[in-house]
């Protein structure tokens, strides 16, 4: 079964979300007006995402930037410092752009953290406005979570410090403050985490970074005609989208790979757009892991799918590619990303068949529904249980430690609907079902982040292992910063 996520009628148009827990009476004071929503909408022209800002292909005149990996800073007493900062960056030839980033002007290194270590991060925050640290789709307690309780204004620090207790995984780190979210991750606020445990080390797996193991963030942009971007001209309150895409803010890349197999970690880290990644050979793949950890074995591919904040590893075998002008694209056919190969071989192992015992037990499987989402709206309009997010509000409450089942569903609206990122902070979960069915092969492992499509319902069991007030969203940014958020506290 291979799950394609197109735009429906509208992209970028809908979600809601309801759930178990809500005073009936109360939800539906508080519910939106959906008939005069969808007038506003029909007569709002900045509405439809029917086509979708066609990405420009890459040329491949740059070698692609490989963020460099942050060294353990003991001396300290803490084991990563990591600033947030603003200056400017050559992404053009000659030409500097005004950008944020971690630890440097764009982006952010990453970060290496093995399961069972205490982890100390120093976090500082040197923009002239207030960031959070979030720390996506690592399980911390709520108050380390970096969520938008968590500000820091300019020229504060604080320094968080937990124990790796997830297994291995590819994660990233990403502002989070109210109102500015989108906006700051626009500008190039982004980094990548690396959790490695006993397991990963021997499953035979690519894992030369930047040499035969390489991340690849990617990130669609508009720059104006002094390559600048201005978040603030561009902004589409459905979802930002630009023309131009940078993978590891590099325009234009291109990678050098041996012929060998090559382990490519893809993260989609748009505000809004969804990528289906596939060779422009026809050529296939496996993927090995998906947001939260490796998949059981190894699943072959000719595509795959991702929106806003999920990832996933693939594995492609360059020495059995005889292709010509070889390219990773997406669904239109945009070349996305040149691949050079080069002569000479590197390493061909086959990875081990059983990777992971990741399973869905039958005690979750016969667990109730105890907590209901929809998902409902557009633009301004989007709410979450017919509310629009409320810093003061806790809309669930769940045990710490205690798994259960929540539903969503992406309710449509008169003109059909759109696919939303749906993540939670704090966990990651198993998706049991969608719309009853055994989710694709390639889902069956840990996520933190998951598509759903219009009239879609998915199951989900969810744990968090630690207190603290988290919230859940949709990853279209501009969709999260006006109220498609809620929190649930662990208590």
């Amino acid at each position: 079964m291979t799950f394609r996520l197109k735009f429906v009628t509208l992209v970028l148009g809908t979600l809601i979300i309801g759930g178990c827990g809500v005073d009936k009476a109360q939800f539906h004071e508080e519910e939106v007006d959906h008939a005069a929503m969808d007038h506003d909408m029909m007569e709002n022209e900045h509405m439809s995402h029917d086509e979708v800002q066609a990405l420009n292909n890459s040329t491949g005149e740059n070698a692609l930037i490989i963020p460099m990996m942050l060294k353990a800073n003991q001396e300290e007493n803490v084991t990563y410092t990591v600033r947030a900062q603003q200056g400017s960056t050559e992404i053009f030839d000659g030409i500097q752009t005004n950008t944020y980033g971690y630890n440097g002007s764009m982006l952010g290194p990453m970060l290496r953290l093995e399961k069972g270590e205490t982890v100390k991060i120093k976090t500082i925050n040197e923009l002239e406005e207030d960031t959070t640290f979030h720390w996506h789709g690592l399980e911390v307690a709520g108050e380390a979570d970096g969520g938008p309780h968590s500000v820091l204004a300019p020229g504060e620090e604080k320094i968080l410090e937990f124990e790796v207790t997830q297994e291995a995984a590819t994660l990233w780190f990403h502002p989070h403050p109210i109102g500015k979210t989108a906006e700051q991750v626009y500008y190039g606020l982004a980094g990548l985490i690396y959790i490695e445990d006993d397991n990963s080390k021997n499953l035979g797996l690519p894992s030369d970074y930047g040499k035969n193991d390489f991340p690849l963030i990617f990130q669609d942009r508009t720059f104006d005609d002094k390559k600048q971007l201005n978040y603030q001209a561009v902004m589409n309150s459905d979802g930002t989208i630009g023309d131009t895409l940078l993978i590891n803010g590099t325009v234009n890349p291109k990678l050098a790979v041996k012929q060998e197999k090559v382990r490519l970690r893809l993260l989609n880290g748009s505000n809004a757009r969804n990528y289906t990644f596939k060779l422009n050979s026809g050529d296939s793949f496996v993927q090995v892991a998906t947001d939260g950890g490796f998949l059981n074995k190894p699943v072959m591919l000719n595509e795959v799918t991702l929106t806003p904040s999920e990832r996933a590893e693939i594995i492609v075998d360059f020495s059995q590619i005889n292709a010509k002008d070889l390219a990773l694209t997406n669904e239109e056919g945009a070349i996305l990303l040149p691949f050079e190969v080069l002569d000479g071989e590197g390493t061909t192992d086959e990875a081990q068949e059983k990777m992971n015992d990741f399973a869905v037990t039958a005690e979750e499987k016969a667990l109730p529904v105890t907590k209901k989402i929809e998902l409902f709206g557009m633009m301004e309009h989007v709410t979450i249980n017919g509310k629009k997010f409320d810093p003061n509000r806790i809309d669930f409450t769940q045990q710490q430690g205690m798994t259960e089942v929540w539903e969503i569903y992406n309710k449509p609206d008169m003109m059909g609907g759109m696919i939303h990122p749906f993540h939670i902070h704090g966990t990651q979960f198993k998706i049991l079902s969608r719309n009853g069915q055994e989710p694709p092969e390639n889902e069956q492992g840990w996520k933190d982040s998951f598509a759903i499509a219009p009239d879609e319902t998915v199951k989900i069991a969810v744990q968090f292992k630690h207190k603290g007030v988290y919230m859940f969203h949709c990853h279209i940014l501009e969709h999260e910063e006006n109220g498609m958020m809620g929190q649930v506290q662990v208590e």
